[in-house]
């Protein structure tokens, strides 16, 4: 890590951050963590945080919590969100499906969100990749009513297969069933990484998919 975040990860994240593998068995009490009830929106691969700091920013209504694997980019995230002055953002490092499973309550999120995940671009890696019928049950039975499954990736392959896997799943409903392939609109509320910058130049189109929990 650079020094700045190693700086932020020595003074910040025993506020913010938990360690997966550290938590205590069952869910997460997330109101206390957060210091007020409210609605609770999962990112699952918060990367070096540059969309996420912004979208908790435009959020304060949500708690919003992000799952990372990589410990700089936790680390970046913090630098990132406490220059936006964020305060509604908590962070663990670890799996998101070990989350998902041990540590989050069924029917308890608002919303998930997946941004351009590892496409494993090989075929013989297809079966690494984490929007699998198993996962998408998953994230589904820990949606409340209404919560909606964002994802969005650059790989027209995957983004098939994302739609295939979660059109199959019954709890979840095609947000933008009605539009040309089922996908959504592109939200302006989504900011541009430099990966989808990269996407672009390189001929990929970027797609969006939102699915909602059936009622």
């Amino acid at each position: 890590m650079t020094v700045g975040q190693q700086r932020a990860w020595d003074t910040r994240w025993p506020e913010l951050g938990r360690d997966v593998k550290a938590l205590p068995p069952g869910p997460l009490v997330l109101d206390e963590w957060f210091g007020r009830p409210a609605p609770v929106l999962l990112e699952i691969g918060s990367g070096m945080g540059e969309t996420t700091s912004q979208l908790a920013a435009a959020q304060p209504e949500l708690n919003y919590l992000a799952v990372e694997v990589y410990k700089p980019g936790l680390a970046q995230l913090i630098l990132r969100a406490d220059a936006l002055e964020v305060a509604t953002l908590r962070l663990l490092r670890g799996d998101a499906v070990t989350v998902l499973t041990e540590h989050v309550e069924p029917d308890s999120l608002a919303g998930v969100r997946l941004f351009f995940p590892d496409p494993w671009p090989k075929a013989r890696h297809h079966k690494r990749r984490i929007v699998q019928p198993d996962f998408v049950a998953l994230v589904a039975s820990r949606l409340t009513p209404g919560g909606v499954f964002h994802m969005a990736t650059d790989w027209e392959e995957y983004a098939d297969q994302m739609m295939t896997v979660c059109s199959g799943e019954t709890r979840l409903r095609n947000v933008y069933a009605d539009q040309p392939g089922g996908w959504a609109p592109r939200p302006d509320w989504r900011p541009v990484t430099k990966f989808e910058n990269r996407a672009v130049n390189e001929g990929r189109i970027s797609h969006d998919l939102m699915f909602a929990k059936v009622d």
